[in-house]
């Protein structure tokens, strides 16, 4: 018996290859996008700071300890503007080494998705994508059936 692989299977691994390469070029475009779309939505967050400060501020007209509340609020908007630079950063890099082919894209894309995660809906859905394609699935183990 011969182990060479018959013509047919060769023309589906090619294809099934071609596939996976146009999949990856796909998801490095997405990445791309993505991640200038959160640059542009940080360059956003900043610009408005002075008015969702004010508007902030005028909820807290009736609050015992409104400067205390304040303080959190910038805390947070502050953590917003930086979460939203690092998501648009690590999607531009992810996009760029997966389709320069780098040893780096993989866990690279991996953190760019799990911290993609938590904007609604684009994030969640190039995250959960992203996950899926580069995460291989392993056998999940729930006892052994083995004996000793």
């Amino acid at each position: 018996m011969s182990s060479q692989p018959m013509t047919s299977e060769i023309s589906i691994l090619s294809r099934s290859k071609t596939s996976a390469i146009t999949q990856l070029r796909v998801l490095g475009v997405f990445w791309i996008v993505y991640g200038i779309l959160r640059l542009a939505m940080t360059i956003w967050l900043v610009s408005f700071t002075t008015t969702a400060t004010l508007m902030f501020g005028a909820l807290l007209t009736r609050v015992p300890d409104p400067y205390s509340l304040m303080s959190l609020f910038h805390f947070l908007y502050l953590g917003v503007i930086i979460w939203s630079g690092a998501c648009g950063i690590l999607g531009i890099l992810a996009g760029a080494t997966i389709l320069a082919g780098q040893r780096s894209a993989r866990p690279l894309a991996i953190v760019a998705a799990l911290l993609s995660l938590s904007e609604l809906p684009f994030g969640i859905a190039l995250g959960v994508y992203t996950l899926i394609l580069l995460i291989p699935a392993a056998p999940i183990i729930i006892g052994s059936t083995r004996r000793e």
